[in-house]
């Protein structure tokens, strides 16, 4: 109906410029409009695709830009938030000792008044995939408080879950006005996940793909395409004109020719890269269902969780590894590191996580690979600021299964001139995470690998591994020859 009545302004506006520049009269431009809009000359013109493009065009464009606008509020106060809580923290360490008391707080706001949004980032794919009730409200508030004390408080957790689940939340209230179903409601769940990656880091051509690509391995649905671009791109004008800065990585200052060694180093990282994403989201999972099973009030499990992280943050000394851990990200890219940051990060993330603290995994996805990466140069012949752009990017693209978009975000924040080596990093983590990642909602289109049959629509929760009896080649062909 929108769409219907937008096109209708349009022609009738063309109509108009076409009366006026020609001096005929007003009359004749309704005549022009009134026989464009008959069924018998819509009959015809639906045959012209790009006339179906047009109304495709118009009915996205101002929803698009009104859920970019929506993504990138939500992302300028989320920034804002934190950088408020991390500083308010490190100038107040003491608070770290109360981290049980925040989880537990957290976890009881969430038992009482969010148990329909706690699934998060689950939830929104779940509802892409198998739509049931318009997401709540509620979840935007309720998870950007729940990441704000997670930092506060000193839990080691991301921001960009929070990104994700406030930027499709908003949008998703838009289905109230317009009444979407089905491919609709998919489009603009998709547009709000794009716009809020995008606005949260300042990458708004990955985040348009994130949108896309992140809902099933192997499969992309490019309908969403345009809206997702414009959302995401919106959202990132908003949180930038609204005063809020993303920071800016150092891009590697010489980049080696890509001779045969290069090349294998670069794969060799991938691989490294590939097998920790797998194990961070497997032992972020174990820990979670271990938690899940041993303690039956939710509340009391960030409290636990909050305990254990609390004590071994004084017992190192340090708040290196909790919160953001962006300074420590930004020091990779100047300076030889310690070899087990790395490691420390992934550990307390996981544990942070899986104990039901708020917050996104991929900032410290981004530590995680950065500090590998810095860590990998005393072993490969590739200098360490290019690693450790690579591991930025890599790691995450094995842990979320998003190569294409990795990729472009390793170009948007560290220059093309990198992107053979980051592609290389991030193609081959995503084939040696394997058919594992970060959100067990994520469903699988298509295998990894051309070899390995897998049936399509199963999600990572319930992905077993398959038989490694593996057909021949002309007997998967005459299986794709049959689909």
């Amino acid at each position: 109906m929108l769409a219907s009545v937008l096109s209708i302004l349009i022609m009738g506006f063309f109509a108009a410029q076409l009366t006026h520049r020609l001096d005929i009269a007003p009359s004749i431009g309704i005549i022009l409009v009134g026989i464009i809009l008959s069924p018998q000359i819509r009959k015809v013109f639906t045959q012209f695709e790009p006339f179906i493009a047009l109304p495709h065009l118009i009915k996205w464009l101002p929803i698009s830009f009104v859920v970019g606008i929506f993504a990138g509020t939500a992302s300028a106060i989320l920034l804002a938030s934190l950088e408020w809580a991390t500083d308010w923290r490190e100038s107040h360490r003491w608070i770290i000792a109360l981290l049980p008391l925040g989880g537990f707080l957290s976890g009881w706001i969430y038992h009482q008044f969010g148990r329909t949004v706690e699934a998060g980032n689950n939830l929104l794919l779940e509802e892409i995939h198998k739509p049931k009730d318009i997401i709540p409200f509620r979840m935007a508030p309720l998870v950007l408080l729940g990441t704000d004390l997670t930092h506060l408080f000193g839990g080691s957790a991301g921001r960009e879950g929070t990104a994700l689940q406030m930027g499709a939340s908003l949008a998703d209230q838009l289905t109230k006005i317009f009444h979407f179903q089905g491919a609709n409601r998919r489009i603009l769940l998709t547009a709000g996940i794009s716009g809020g990656f995008a606005s949260v880091f300042g990458t708004p051509l990955a985040g348009t793909v994130f949108g896309l690509e992140v809902l099933a391995i192997g499969k992309i649905h490019y309908d969403a395409l345009f809206p997702a671009l414009i959302a995401a791109i919106v959202g990132n004008q908003v949180t930038l004109l609204l005063g809020l800065h993303h920071t800016a990585y150092r891009h590697a200052p010489s980049i080696p020719i890509l001779t045969i060694w290069g090349l294998i180093s670069a794969i060799i990282a991938g691989v490294i890269f590939g097998i920790v994403a797998r194990f961070f989201a497997r032992v972020t999972h174990q820990i979670s269902h271990f938690f899940k099973a041993k303690i039956s009030y939710p509340p009391i499990r960030p409290l636990i969780g909050g305990a254990l992280i609390a004590i071994i943050v004084g017992l190192t000394g340090t708040t290196k590894y909790i919160g953001l851990g962006i300074p420590t990200i930004v020091d990779s890219f100047y300076t030889q590191l310690p070899p087990w940051d790395f490691a420390a990060k992934l550990g307390l993330t996981a544990l942070t996580l899986g104990a039901g603290f708020k917050g996104g995994e991929v900032t410290p996805l981004f530590f995680i690979g950065a500090t590998l990466g810095n860590a990998l140069s005393f072993i490969l012949g590739l200098p360490a600021p290019l690693l450790a752009g690579m591991g930025f990017v890599g790691v995450f693209a094995g842990a979320a299964n998003t190569p294409l978009a990795s990729t472009l975000m390793g170009i948007e924040l560290f220059g093309l001139e990198s992107g053979v080596f980051i592609s290389i990093a991030c193609v081959v983590s995503y084939l040696f995470s394997g058919h594992s990642g970060i959100y067990s909602s994520q469903r699988i289109g298509l295998s990894k690998y051309s070899a390995v049959y897998l049936e399509e629509g199963v999600s990572l929760a319930n992905y077993r591994r398959p038989n490694m009896d593996l057909p021949n080649d002309s007997e998967q062909e005459e299986s794709n020859s049959q689909k």
